[in-house]
């Protein structure tokens, strides 16, 4: 009986997660928007990882992280962006410049929130510098 509770909330805790997280990209999507950028992709799912959103910014293709920090306690949002993760999104965003008849330049951007507000949205561009 103990672990089925667990169980039941592993499961709940990671369906509110995710939709808090789901809930942040939505924001960020807004935010990008209303800065003038357009929705290329959103959730780019390919064997190296995901990309939350691609944006077009006038010539240039934006790859967007989102990340959403309640805490500080393991380092701020932009702190999450590890040289691991980092590999990750250049892969995914390769994947998805594979499938383009030309390549476009391009830049790594993230948004980053404390909480689930619009107001508190912080845009980081350029975070992989090459």
């Amino acid at each position: 009986m103990r672990n089925l509770l667990s169980g039941i909330r592993t499961t709940l805790a990671a369906a509110t997660t995710k939709t808090r997280g789901d809930e942040a990209e939505r924001i960020a999507e807004r935010f990008l928007v209303a800065q003038g950028l357009h929705v290329l992709a959103r959730n780019h799912r390919c064997r190296f990882g995901e990309i939350d959103l691609v944006m077009q910014d006038g010539d240039v293709v934006v790859f967007v992280e989102v990340r959403l920090r309640t805490s500080n306690a393991f380092g701020g949002a932009l702190d999450s962006i590890h040289a691991t993760k980092q590999k990750r999104l250049i892969a995914a965003a390769g994947h998805y410049l594979a499938g383009l008849r030309h390549t476009p330049p391009c830049r790594f951007d993230a948004i980053l929130l404390n909480e689930l507000r619009e107001a508190n949205v912080e845009w980081v561009k350029n975070i992989i510098c090459s």
